[in-house]
Order: structure tokens, then sequence, then C-alpha cells
């Protein structure tokens, strides 16, 4: 259905039927996603209903360095792995989970050694809190990320600080 890459961008063949297969298909091959047509709709720039991009995701576990919240904007992760910056992921957690997270913000501590100069106004965590990332395949930082949850052990030490603490 799919054939090897010749480049970073490729075209298919025209596919009719069981679009579903061929994006799993994609997916599985570890594209960043398709884009699907109506057989009638020509090229044109900008977006349109005639053409649909599907973007295959992932999930993964980061290490989540610290917190940017700003009034009326989502709040931020500063998210790493494997001891470099991996990017910053939108904290989409409940109500209660968040609060038990920033109850593990560490006041004035510096920064870890590596973030980029950009990120300002940040709060720093207490170190070895895993969160769930969902993000777009395709580029070496997250792109689009969400943080999901909290990595179950790291759920749990948050559980018992938050208690230790009422």
């Amino acid at each position: 259905m799919v054939k090897p890459a010749k480049g970073i961008i490729q075209y298919s063949e025209h596919v009719e039927a069981n679009g579903a297969a061929f994006f799993a298909a994609a997916d599985n091959m570890g594209l960043e996603g398709i884009v699907s047509k109506r057989r009638s709709s020509p090229y044109r720039s900008g977006p349109s209903d005639g053409w649909v991009e599907t973007k295959c995701w992932e999930v993964g576990d980061f290490d989540l360095l610290g917190s940017r919240r700003e009034p009326g904007k989502a709040p931020q992760g500063i998210m790493a792995r494997g001891g470099k910056y991996a990017g910053s992921a939108t904290v989409a957690l409940t109500k209660e989970k968040r609060e038990r997270l920033w109850d593990q913000v560490r006041k004035g501590r510096s920064p870890p050694p590596g973030l980029p100069k950009a990120i300002s106004k940040a709060e720093w965590l207490k170190p070895g809190i895993t969160a769930r990332v969902r993000y777009l395949r395709g580029e070496p930082k997250l792109r689009h990320a969400t943080v999901e949850d909290v990595r179950a052990e790291a759920a749990e030490n948050l559980d018992k600080q938050s208690a230790a603490r009422n």
C-alpha cells in the first residue's frame, strides 16, 4: 500500500477506499501523517474543504522540569527527555491534579542547566516528576503537545506529599 520513501515528502498512488487502513499503514511506518483530498478537488493554496490533513500522534514520558503560568493562558509544562530540553506542553490535567502539581513548585529554585534563554518567568518543580505527553510526530522538539497525566509513581508521590501537608 505504501512504498519506501524517496524523499521527505512523497506522493502515493491514488487510493479510493479504506482511508483508515492507509492512515494506519502510514502511522505504523512512523510517518508524520497523510493528506487526503476529494477526487474532484483541484489544488489551491491555503485551507480547503476538499483537502484534509490527518496527523500521527505519539505519546511518551518526559521529565517535567517546570511550568509557566500566566493569567488568561493555559499553563505550560517545560519538558525534558534524556536530560535534554524537549520543548513545552500544555498542562491538561484535572483541577485536583494540577493543584497537587503546583504544590511541587520550588520557589527561588534555579533552572536546570542547558535550557534555552527564551524560557523566562518559569517556576521550577521538584525533580523526579514524570509526565505522560501527547505530541505530533515529526520534529525534534515537542509540537502541539499536551500533558495528559502524571505517571503513576509520580502521582503517588504527589498524593503522599499533598496529604502530609494537610
